[in-house]
Formats: C-alpha cells, sequence, structure tokens
C-alpha cells in the first residue's frame, strides 16, 4: 500500500493538486508489470484521495511519450532515463518529477543457441523499439565486447519485440524486458537466452523514470 500512497503523492508534489486535478499520464509501454503502483494507484483511489483525476494512456508510440509533454499535449509520461539525457541535450522543456523503477530491466534476448554474448551479435539482425537510446546502448555493449557496432544491423520492430522474434524477422532484440519479454517466451515454450545489459559495460540506471 505504501508504493501505491508514493505514486499518488509524487503526482501532488509534481502538480501542487487541488481538488479535481485533471492530468494525462502516457505510459511508456502498453500496460505490463511495471505500471503496477500507478494501476493499482488508480484502481483503489488513491489518486482521488489526493485530489487527482488521472486519465492512464498507453502510447501509439514507445517513444512518443515525453515528446507530448513537451508539445503540452499531455502533462506526465513514463519514460526511459536514457531517454531523458537525450531530450535535454536537445533543450526539450521536460522535468524528471519521480522514479517508476530503479533498477535495470533492459537485455538483450534470442532464441539463436549460437549466440552466447553480445559478440556474437556480429553480422546478426537485431530488433529494437526506441530509437536514439538503445541504438546508444548498442554501441557501447558492442564495444564493451569487441566488435564493430556497425557489424550488427539494426531493425525498428516498435512494440512488436517479442513477435519479430518469434517470427524470425530479427536474430535478437534489445530492450526486452527481464521480467515482461523474457517470460513471455519462456511461457510459449521456448528457452531464451537472456542477456543483461548491465553485465556488458553499461552502468546501473533508473529503468523508468
Amino acid at each position: 500500500m505504501r508504493k501505491y500512497a508514493v505514486t499518488a503523492l509524487l503526482l501532488v508534489a509534481a502538480f501542487g493538486a487541488r481538488a479535481a486535478d485533471n492530468i494525462t499520464l502516457v505510459l511508456d509501454w502498453y500496460i505490463n508489470p511495471d505500471h503496477a503502483p500507478i494501476m493499482v494507484a488508480d484502481q483503489i483511489g488513491a489518486f482521488k484521495e489526493a485530489g487527482l483525476d488521472v486519465t492512464i494512456v498507453p502510447p501509439s508510440d514507445p517513444a512518443l511519450p515525453p515528446r507530448l509533454v513537451a508539445a503540452g499535449k499531455a502533462d506526465l509520461a513514463i519514460t526511459y532515463q536514457q531517454q531523458l539525457y537525450f531530450f535535454a541535450q536537445d533543450k526539450l522543456p521536460l522535468v524528471r518529477v519521480g522514479t517508476l523503477v530503479d533498477t535495470p530491466l533492459d537485455t538483450i534476448i534470442t532464441l539463436d543457441k549460437s549466440i552466447k554474448t553480445p559478440a556474437d551479435l556480429k553480422g546478426k539482425r537485431v530488433g529494437y523499439s526506441v530509437g536514439g537510446t538503445e541504438g546508444a546502448t548498442l554501441d557501447t555493449i558492442a564495444k564493451h565486447v569487441n566488435i564493430d557496432p556497425k557489424s550488427i544491423k539494426t531493425v525498428n520492430v516498435n512494440f512488436q519485440l517479442t513477435s519479430a522474434l518469434l517470427a524470425g524477422q530479427v536474430d535478437a532484440i534489445l530492450g526486452g524486458y527481464r521480467n515482461i519479454e523474457a517470460v513471455e517466451l519462456a511461457l510459449q515454450g521456448k528457452d531464451p537466452v537472456v542477456m543483461h545489459v548491465e553485465d556488458y559495460g553499461i552502468p546501473a540506471y533508473d529503468e523508468l523514470v
């Protein structure tokens, strides 16, 4: 219960909420377990108790939510810590007001047993969903394992990380979460190889802010 109350309080602190303040919150992805504090806070009425009327919206594109906030079309967005740095460099008017998940969840996932480490991605196709952020991550990992980042072909599969991998459209995916896509594949009877990005040169970071 405390976690859900904190979620509501973060929104109050962000807006200095008065009674019946209307707030649009755009998620980073379709609704999934990472959003549990937000969804439960909504269901148990924690937002209403804090004087907030929160509209929760899944995005049409996982790279879009912060831009909607910057354009004044949403009040809050869930995004990725690394992506926020890109937006700061572009001088978008965004302010971080809280943390939803404070540990890395990003992985490289493959069903190809010949790919045992990121070094084996040389000459392979890697699917991703958020441009810029995951491109920088892949570049860092490639350099960490001493392969040329340009030797990896990247494919933007948008939300279709799992289905693109299952269909053989890509050899691996970057950006699948260890608690979502890896679990989905296992539930479908697959035996995915899951590589945690922080084991290959990526510093620890907050996954969702």
